[in-house]
């Protein structure tokens, strides 16, 4: 049986798959809560780094929106990041919602200072934005409901959360994303 990555996962199958004691995973994270929100977000982090490294041009909103784009593509880029969303979405359908600390909000606060998207209402828009976000994340990873390209039109749909025309959402969603499809 392979090794259980995600929040369902037990102190002991994980001491086991690392070789060893629960007792020494105690000594280190309070629970397995902890644990796992800590490698989640380094694996997070090494997405986002990933991400960066591998951006295509445009502008900082575009390039933060060809992000979410990735992430529909985890499988062939991140084959253990895509396990860990395909298990945490799956088993709790608003974990990517939860585990967002405010650092998504806050960049997202910005532009709409800048005027690039709508700030008025914003908090209401966040709310909405991140339920469309983490059901694509659902309907790609745990359900396999939709392709990534299929996502990506959604995704496009979405955006006019923020005000963004159906014009400016189609060039978008259709710019190439730069990144080598190799598992990393």
């Amino acid at each position: 049986m392979g090794l259980l990555i995600g929040p369902s996962a037990t102190i002991e199958q994980l001491a086991a798959h690392a070789q060893v004691s629960p007792t020494t995973i105690y000594k280190y994270f309070q629970n397995k809560d902890e644990l796992f929100l800590i490698a989640f977000n380094d694996l997070w982090e090494e997405f986002l780094k990933y991400s960066s490294e591998h951006a295509s041009p445009g502008d900082p909103f575009d390039r933060l929106l060809d992000v979410g784009r990735k992430l529909f593509r985890a499988k062939q880029s991140h084959p253990l990041f895509a396990k860990v969303l395909h298990n945490s979405v799956s088993e709790i359908s608003t974990y990517l919602i939860d585990a967002d600390r405010g650092t998504g909000k806050e960049v997202f606060r910005k532009f709409a200072a800048k005027g690039v998207i709508k700030k008025e209402d914003f908090d209401e828009r966040w709310i909405l934005w991140t339920n469309i976000v983490s059901g694509l994340l659902v309907s790609v990873h745990a359900k396999e409901e939709l392709s990534p390209e299929e996502a990506d039109i959604a995704y496009g749909i979405g955006l006019s959360v923020w005000g963004i025309s159906e014009a400016k959402a189609k060039k978008i969603i259709s710019r190439p994303l730069a990144f080598p499809l190799r598992a990393i």
